[in-house]
């Protein structure tokens, strides 16, 4: 007998802005998905060609949303496995066990679950949940690139690359921005929160 599992993994963690979104899926073993693989190895074109794949044939499937101001009270690690945690919460069907990428478990989770490091490359259920959670994030960062385009959240999610330091240090934080993580200038030479 088959265990019904969900896989659980989530995208933005090293982000200077935006949220980190988790997502849980459960997969239909009678309904499998080609090409799935961990979001990092795929492109954005086939993250978004198997976003409605995965929505379609999924058993259950769920996203959740943690926001700068959480991820600043709570700290991102303590984030992610909360949107993790929120996200089991939110599946349509309970599963018996949680495949977790990364190396912790989520906690206050009465469901049995193994915390497997590389989880997305391993596990199909995780890296759908991957690439929910990639897509899901990138769509929202690109979203908000219009109010700031400045920052160029369309191109670079996010994340902490030279173009985006260099725009916080000439135009300044946004509410998107998250306060508690330390930000190197671009030229690595000055600590902006030291």
């Amino acid at each position: 007998m088959n265990t019904c599992e969900a896989g659980c993994d989530e995208a933005g963690r090293g982000c200077l802005a935006g949220p980190v979104v988790a997502a849980a899926v459960i997969l239909n073993p009678d309904r499998p998905i080609r090409r799935l693989n961990d979001s990092k190895q795929l492109n954005e074109q086939q993250r978004e060609a198997l976003r409605p794949e995965i929505e379609e044939r999924a058993l259950a499937y769920a996203v959740h949303f943690i926001g700068p101001a959480e991820i600043d009270l709570i700290n991102i690690l303590q984030a992610s496995l909360r949107a993790m945690l929120l996200s089991v919460g939110q599946l349509t069907c309970k599963p018996e066990l949680i495949l977790v990428d990364g190396n912790k478990t989520i906690p206050f989770l009465e469901i049995p679950q193994v915390a497997i490091i590389k989880g997305d490359t391993l596990y199909q259920s995780i890296a759908a949940a991957s690439i929910l959670a990639k897509t899901y994030r990138d769509e929202f960062m690109t979203a908000i690139h219009q109010e700031f385009p400045w920052y160029n959240w369309k191109k670079n999610k996010g994340y902490p690359t030279a173009e985006h330091r260099s725009a916080i240090l000439t135009r300044g934080f946004t509410p998107h921005h998250r306060m508690t993580f330390k930000i190197k200038d671009p030229n690595d030479t000055v600590n902006l929160f030291s």
